[in-house]
């Protein structure tokens, strides 16, 4: 199981860096697939520092010319909040960047990069198909205008359910924990809606649920605004 969530981890931090080739992406060495998920959150943290210092920026510029004004301090304070807000979100980025050599090192690595390619390959190959069906069951919302993380859990989780016959109620868990820790703060919320919408509909009478398997940690509600790219 940690070799999966490891390789899951890897595939939805590769995603954007690796060939979309199901060929290519075959040829790709465990140490290639570790370097694009480093440089995937290397890449969020330099963007979370550099709006996090426009906004210090900002702030103090409102601060110097506010002087009587409560407004402008209140809004140049909230600016602050927000910065330092987005540099805690940096720092934590870096931390899981530095980390993932050391969980592969101590992990099954045949698994890893095995489970880690299946997905990657699974989801070039069903882009569209899974794409389409996500679109179907979101509300006022297109998989194109999600947040990238966002995106590509969804794909990541219905490849799991659809083509390689992972639990549905395991994948949906595993998407909201993937969620917890890489989107924002109503993201796993807005991700276990989606999916458990798309079991619904695309699962009625085949469920691959098991009686047994626990319950997912977030109960399905209302789809919270997602983040546009």
């Amino acid at each position: 199981m940690q070799a999966r969530r490891i390789a899951r981890e890897l595939a939805l931090l590769g995603m954007g860096q690796l060939p979309n080739s199901p060929d290519k992406l075959a040829a790709q060495p465990l140490e290639e697939l570790i370097g694009a998920a480093v440089r995937s959150l290397a890449g969020e943290t330099r963007d979370a520092l550099e709006t996090a210092s426009a906004d210090l920026e900002r702030s103090q510029e409102r601060l110097l010319a506010s002087e009587t004004r409560a407004t402008d301090v209140a809004g140049a304070r909230a600016m602050v909040q927000d910065a330092i807000a987005a540099t805690q979100q940096a720092i934590n980025r870096l931390g899981d960047s530095l980390q993932i050599p050391t969980l592969v090192q101590t992990s099954n690595q045949k698994e890893v990069r095995s489970y880690a390619l299946e997905l990657l390959r699974a989801g070039a190959s069903h882009r569209n198909a899974v794409d389409a069906d996500l679109d179907a069951v979101m509300v006022a919302w297109q998989v194109k205008r999600l947040a990238q993380i966002d995106r590509d859990i969804l794909r990541i989780a219905v490849v799991e359910m659809q083509y390689l016959g992972l639990p549905d109620r395991v994948a949906i868990n595993e998407a909201v924990e993937l969620a917890k820790r890489y989107s924002d703060e109503d993201g796993y919320r807005f991700i276990n809606g989606v999916l458990r919408r798309w079991n619904n509909q695309y699962r009625q009478g085949q469920s691959s649920v098991s009686p047994e398997s626990p319950e997912s940690p977030v109960s399905e509600g209302q789809e919270p605004q997602s983040s546009l790219v």
